[in-house]
């Protein structure tokens, strides 16, 4: 989720905190632990108070003097490999041990043979600390080494797998890389996408806009002109236009609406309403046109819709949805054929199909069926009316609803089916929740 844009960022003095606390607070809580456990020690020992400041002070004195000659010498290289700073690590520590050891030894009084025994001792674990330091370092650096790989392949757009990392948090953030890697591309690609269907919108709508435009105004020229006189023949020019501008309003109307749905400023008021009720608004709306063209509409009987739970929908968004598809369907269905309406339960929807005679989508395109402006070859004729928005729209519509809506070849034609949420047999009223989505 991005920030508001009217609150304050991160301070200077907010990213100090974390800075402070580490460089520190916490070395001090460290040291300061170190010596409460010194002085437990002491005391579990019978040592007396004085013996015990004694040993404190000049252990912390000696320790001091060693971290301050490692810590002098690796500061003056401060570019090192993880190997370095592990081995200065592991000799910072063991420094503080043998200078510790040796100042509260000679301050003891240790026999110069055992002072010796000691030294052995001390040295070989020296050399041990030091040699498993530097190995751990250097598998750090060879997992670093291989990320850099890998974040270098990504860059250039290289497909990659997480190469094999010895270290956890190093392998998981391979695999982070990775994952992020691929959204990114996948980012991209619909970018491109949608750049493309922006394209492909602009050329098109301007194409749909241009030719009944065009007949418009030479038609109205025709008649202001003279060339065309006889009543008859006016009646026909007048009509022709009013059809186009009817193409043209209804052009709009699906822009606008497509612009509604993609910003989130349509209004869902859901609310309980019968299946029966909604298919009979929603032919209701396209009867007229279905008998002009020959189609015949079919609808599922009355009782079988009747005898189905209520859907939870917006009825003015999903009436349009079912309009949209019944007017593709009966756009496409030669004269002379059916366009039939089935519906069925499924879990916690109502599935909803129209189903036509056009003859089928080639396969290739029924995955952009529902593209904006997507419209298969055969469908660019004139007279197809539309710009290729209406299941543009009613995805969208379906969608912001929690449906789905899908497309499939069916035997002499198409199926499209509508899933729509149904309502919850134990609530009533409608969604306290509604508004702008």
């Amino acid at each position: 989720m991005n920030p508001r844009p009217d609150s304050p960022g991160p301070t200077e003095s907010d990213r100090s905190e974390p800075r402070l606390l580490a460089h520190w607070v916490i070395p001090g809580l460290i040291l300061t632990a170190g010596m409460v456990v010194a002085v437990a020690v002491a005391s579990f020992g019978n040592a007396p108070a004085s013996d015990t400041v004694v040993l404190v002070a000049t252990a912390l004195g000696g320790a001091a003097v060693a971290v301050a000659v490692v810590l002098l010498i690796t500061a003056s290289r401060p570019r090192t490999t993880v190997g370095t700073q592990a081995a200065a690590v592991a000799l910072a520590s063991v420094s503080a041990t043998i200078v510790g050891v040796l100042a509260g030894a000679r301050a003891m009084f240790i026999s110069s043979h055992d002072l010796t025994a000691l030294g052995v001792i001390v040295a070989t674990a020296t050399g041990a600390g030091l040699t498993v330091a530097w190995r751990l370092g250097t598998k750090v650096d060879d997992d670093v080494h291989r990320l850099t790989r890998l974040s270098e392949r990504l860059a250039a757009g290289e497909s990659a797998e997480v190469p094999a990392l010895r270290i956890r948090e190093l392998d998981r953030l391979g695999g982070d890389l990775v994952s992020m890697a691929d959204r990114l591309a996948e980012a991209h690609d619909r970018e491109l996408a949608l750049e493309r269907s922006r394209s492909e919108l602009v050329a098109w709508i301007s194409h749909d806009l241009r030719s009944p435009l065009a007949a418009i105004r030479a038609m109205a020229e025709a008649i202001e002109d003279g060339v065309v006189s006889d009543p008859a023949e006016v009646h026909r020019y007048l009509h022709s236009i009013g059809e186009e501008t009817e193409r043209l309003a209804a052009l709009v109307d699906d822009l606008f609406e497509l612009s509604k749905v993609a910003s989130g400023l349509v209004e869902f008021r859901s609310s309980r309403v019968s299946v029966g009720e909604i298919l009979r608004v929603s032919a209701h709306g396209v009867a007229l046109v279905a008998e002009a063209d020959g189609v015949e509409l079919q609808l599922p009987p009355t009782e079988h819709t009747d005898s189905m739970g209520e859907l939870f929908v917006s009825q003015a968004e999903t009436v349009r949805v079912l309009r949209n598809l019944l007017d593709n369907a009966i756009r496409h269905t030669p004269e002379g054929g059916v366009v039939s309406i089935e519906v069925s339960e499924v879990a916690n929807a109502v599935e909803v199909s129209v189903i036509d005679q056009c003859g089928g989508i080639p396969a290739p395109d029924l995955e952009r069926v529902f593209d904006v402006a997507f419209r298969g070859d055969n469908a660019r004729r004139r007279d197809g009316g539309g710009g290729g928005l209406g299941l543009a729209v009613a995805r969208e519509l379906t969608e912001a609803q929690d449906g789905s809506i899908a497309v499939s070849n069916h035997a002499g034609g198409c199926c499209f089916s509508v899933q729509l949420p149904t309502a919850d047999p134990h609530s009533d009223g409608d969604d306290p929740s509604a508004g702008p989505r």
